[in-house]
């Protein structure tokens, strides 16, 4: 059986991650992947050893590359095609036309977000993309929450499954950072944020819940990970909350399991998610967790023996949560709830479980 795996390639999230830590689990043999940028997707898939090939595009509406992705499937004779994202998503219902593959489709984040703050432009995507999410013939959510906005749009529950998020918990890790690298001193309480500098992200939430804490917790420290559309905005409501000595901007960042370990907590303050992959990575370090509720946190935190979970905007809530954190660690339990959600997620995430489920479906699908 042979699976290609499509992407736009300009993914550095969770997607990128998800696409990576699957192909590296499955069998390189019968995997492939296909982007249509050399952009870091491109890069750390073919240091893995997965099978790669770029599908060049003039503009992300190059219909030309057409063609030889037809020729390609033709060619390697495969049996399955499975999108990511919204681009890759809406050229497998042209390629749904030119061959006849079964089509799985993972949705990685909800439709009604992907192109949030883009006007009239985001509004004709989410349009073109929710139309080819009715086209797939099968499609994978990485929540219940994800699984109920697609049967919302008419899509029959028979041709969704969910599949929750996993990692790799044995994997090496090379060694950590220490605080001095970053500037950081060791009674400071360092929180770290490791998202897309997007509108979907919610950003301000944080820093606003930075700001109201910063007079009783002046050494209270914000790392945030990530870039985006958003990065200057961001940077000017720092400057304006006068902020610039506990938030730091680290950019895009390869090397995150190395910068874990020196944080205190893992702050995510989404609008909206499937199940933060992030959540995943700070728990592997045993990191404790305070995130909005969103897509499938709730099945990674169950109560607050392993972390905080926060309505979506709702500053005080994040203040109060970060506030309590700060407590439990001056009292010397917080590293106790990061024990707790690093023994939940390791039983519950590990990226094999994730594999096993996909492939099954590849399996069913090819006998159809």
């Amino acid at each position: 059986m042979k699976i290609l795996h499509l992407n736009a390639g300009n993914e550095t999230g969770g997607g990128m991650f998800h696409i990576l830590s699957l192909l590296n689990q499955l069998n390189k043999e019968e995997c492939l992947l296909g982007v249509f940028e050399e952009g870091e997707l491109y890069r750390q898939a073919v240091a893995s050893g997965i099978q790669t090939e770029i599908f060049r595009q003039r503009s992300k509406f190059d219909l030309t590359i057409l063609k030889p992705l037809r020729n390609f499937i033709r060619l390697h004779h495969i049996d399955i095609i499975h999108t990511h994202g919204p681009r890759a998503n809406i050229y497998g219902v042209l390629l749904k036309r030119l061959v006849k593959c079964p089509w799985v489709l993972t949705v990685h984040s909800s439709p009604a977000y992907d192109f949030l703050g883009m006007g009239l432009k985001g509004k004709l995507y989410t349009s073109l993309h929710l139309l080819s999410l009715k086209q797939a013939d099968h499609l994978l959510a990485i929540s219940n929450e994800f699984k109920d906005e697609l049967t919302g749009q008419g899509i029959s529950p028979t041709r969704i499954t969910k599949i929750m998020n996993g990692i790799n918990f044995e994997q090496n890790i090379d060694e950590p950072y220490q605080r001095a690298k970053f500037g950081l001193e060791a009674d400071d309480f360092v929180m770290i944020m490791t998202a897309r500098l997007e509108p979907v992200k919610g950003h301000e939430f944080a820093l606003e819940a930075v700001a109201d804490m910063v007079s009783d917790f002046p050494h209270i420290r914000l790392l945030i990970v990530g870039d985006g559309r958003r990065r200057r905005a961001l940077e000017q409501v720092v400057l304006d909350k006068g902020l610039s000595d506990h938030v730091f901007f680290l950019g895009y960042r390869d090397d995150m399991e190395r910068l874990y370990p020196l944080a205190d907590m893992t702050l995510l303050t989404s609008i909206s998610e499937s199940f933060p992959l992030v959540l995943l990575e700070g728990a592997r370090a045993g990191l404790p967790a305070l995130t909005s509720d969103v897509g499938g946190v709730k099945e990674l935190i169950p109560d607050r023996e392993h972390g905080w979970i926060t309505q979506v905007g709702n500053v005080q809530e994040i203040t109060e949560s970060i506030r309590e954190a700060i407590i439990l660690k001056k009292d010397g339990k917080l590293t106790k709830i990061g024990t707790n959600l690093q023994k939940f997620a390791k039983n519950n995430f590990p990226i094999e479980i994730l594999a096993k489920n996909i492939y099954n479906i590849y399996l069913r699908m090819n006998k159809n």
